[in-house]
């Protein structure tokens, strides 16, 4: 099933989880993925769609939402962890793709959210640059803790929910296109058992 033509956030969204019901009735369509589809992508992309998740190794964007090439414009970093080279490739796909939708994909049993309970726990970061990952995963945690939530999926929604609120605040790109309603930004928590996302946050949809 091809995505409409210039959609709206609201349809681009509509058409993400229409591709993850066929993911979770394992009916998928795997549309795009031809010869054809390739042949067509040499000269430029327009993604409907950009996909902001961890890179756990679970959580492939294209096969959750049954898309295929040139389809979605995706960054990924353990725990979806913001930095500057992050905020440009976001905003690449915002201002230069003209993207409408920008979906902040978390998941359960996520390894960087784990670490950040355990550091917060115990008080040591872990060795090397994992300590900045965790460190990028505690405002989440503290969060979360002074709400009574101490559990591993409770907490891994917080932090997608942080993100979402953070991008916009971040990134002046972002914010703008939120605003005048060409960018919705979608927090999502992906279920590793059934396949299934949900929304936890979202802005301008």
């Amino acid at each position: 099933m091809n995505a409409p033509l210039n959609p709206t956030p609201t349809q681009a969204w509509e058409t993400m989880l229409e591709g993850n019901a066929r993911f979770v009735a394992d009916t998928p369509l795997h549309p795009n993925q031809d010869a054809a589809r390739r042949a067509s992508q040499t000269t430029g992309q327009a993604p409907f769609a950009t996909v902001f998740g961890c890179a756990d190794s679970r959580v492939a964007a294209e096969m959750i939402f049954d898309r295929g090439l040139g389809d979605l414009f995706v960054t990924r970093t353990a725990g979806q962890v913001m930095d500057s080279a992050v905020l440009g490739s976001l905003e690449f796909g915002a201002h230069a793709l003209d993207v409408p939708l920008l979906v902040v994909l978390g998941h359960d049993s996520c390894g960087a959210v784990k670490a950040g309970l355990e550091a917060h726990s115990t008080g040591e970061l872990p060795p090397g640059h994992l300590s900045d990952i965790v460190q990028k995963v505690t405002p989440s945690v503290l969060s979360a803790h002074r709400d009574g939530i101490d559990d591993e999926r409770g907490v891994m929604e917080r932090h997608v929910a942080a993100t979402v609120e953070l991008l916009p605040e971040r990134s002046r790109i972002l914010a703008e296109r939120v605003e005048d309603g060409r960018l919705a930004i979608v927090g999502a928590a992906y279920d590793l058992a059934d396949g299934s996302v949900r929304v936890v946050a979202q802005q301008g949809l």
